[in-house]
């Protein structure tokens, strides 16, 4: 049980270390949620700040992610990777280190996914690409990203990992709504590297 709650904790306090404000403070001297959509994550990082930035703020996102579903391992604890996953994702959004306003958690849940299903994870970053290639949006892509997880994990997972997922999609949902808005209205920005 103690083990439960210090992953818990330690988890969402690997999610809320804010890398795009970090990086955009101590290497541009910006504070990145005064510009763009002022999101902590990638895409406004790869605006903002341009594309070394924006990959180095997206792998340490994963990286927190993944590093995060693998404290049971490290800790001996008997919890499902995707479990231990959840409150990273959390804290990317809601991060204590930036006052609870964060990203979307997409590059955290797939670093997560990354640690507990390998081969679904890069079936889910193939569909990411092929969404972003066709359609430009990296909202979309990300919300087709998570419908696909689900699909997926119907095929390749256990039920635990294929109902986490629909948790985790729902929550995408939820933190991409005004993004959909703007998709709608087709004012939402492109991508104009792929």
């Amino acid at each position: 049980m103690i083990e439960t709650v210090i992953i818990i904790l330690l988890s969402y306090l690997l999610g809320s270390i804010p890398f795009a404000l970090l990086v955009g403070k101590f290497g541009y001297g910006i504070d990145i949620r005064q510009h763009g959509s002022g999101n902590l994550g990638g895409t406004n990082t790869f605006r903002i700040l341009g594309k070394k930035a924006g990959f180095i703020v997206s792998a340490a996102d994963v990286l927190k992610g993944t590093l995060a579903a693998s404290l049971p391992v490290i800790l001996n604890a008997d919890l499902h990777p995707l479990v231990a996953g959840i409150p990273a994702v959390i804290g990317h959004c809601y991060p204590v280190f930036a006052k609870f306003k964060g990203g979307k958690a997409v590059a955290t849940s797939g670093g997560v996914l990354l640690f507990a299903e390998p081969l679904l994870f890069l079936l889910v970053l193939l569909t990411f690409f092929l969404s972003l290639y066709i359609s430009k949006y990296v909202s979309l892509s990300s919300i087709m990203a998570g419908v696909g997880s689900v699909i997926l994990s119907l095929l390749l997972a256990d039920n635990i990992t294929t109902y986490i997922l629909i948790g985790f999609t729902l929550f995408l949902l939820y933190r991409h709504r005004q993004n959909i808005v703007r998709i709608v209205k087709k004012t939402e920005p492109k991508v104009k590297w792929i």
